[in-house]
């Protein structure tokens, strides 16, 4: 019986200007979608409708506590690059999936935007959380 993959064996890391943010690693959860799109048009002597379809990106977001500043130093980055003091910075993600029959394919999304940058304290007892919605273009699978 062929064993699953559980989230203990995603590793997740944000990289800035090359280098991977290490300390961030209190990921809670993870998601990606690959956007795309169906495309429907109907032609004169046909019965139905040819279809076709295209690829509009990558977007996803993560949810983490954080128990150091590294946090608030990424969101800053993003904040200077999107008011653009700081040209040329460049963020990636990058998710290891280590499977239990050892296959460990990569999923590299490269030059990743950012929305929405929430920062929450829910409650006197709760962990303070940070969430990354994004998007790109592209993304690469290495296997």
């Amino acid at each position: 019986m062929a064993q699953r993959i559980r989230g203990q064996e995603v590793e997740v890391l944000l990289v800035v200007d090359g280098v991977p943010k290490t300390n961030m690693t209190n990921i809670k959860n993870f998601e990606v979608t690959l956007e795309t799109e169906i495309m429907s048009e109907g032609y004169l002597g046909e019965p139905t409708e040819r279809k076709d379809s295209i690829f509009k990106g990558v977007s996803g977001r993560m949810d983490m506590h954080f128990d150091n500043q590294e946090v608030l130093r990424v969101y800053q980055a993003i904040v200077d690059k999107a008011r653009r003091r700081t040209p040329g910075t460049k963020f990636n993600i990058k998710a290891t999936l280590n499977f239990p029959n050892g296959q460990r394919p990569r999923v590299v999304i490269p030059d990743v935007e950012f929305g929405q940058l929430p920062l929450n304290f829910g409650a006197r007892g709760d962990y303070g959380s940070a969430t990354l919605d994004f998007a790109a273009s592209d993304l690469s699978i290495i296997y």
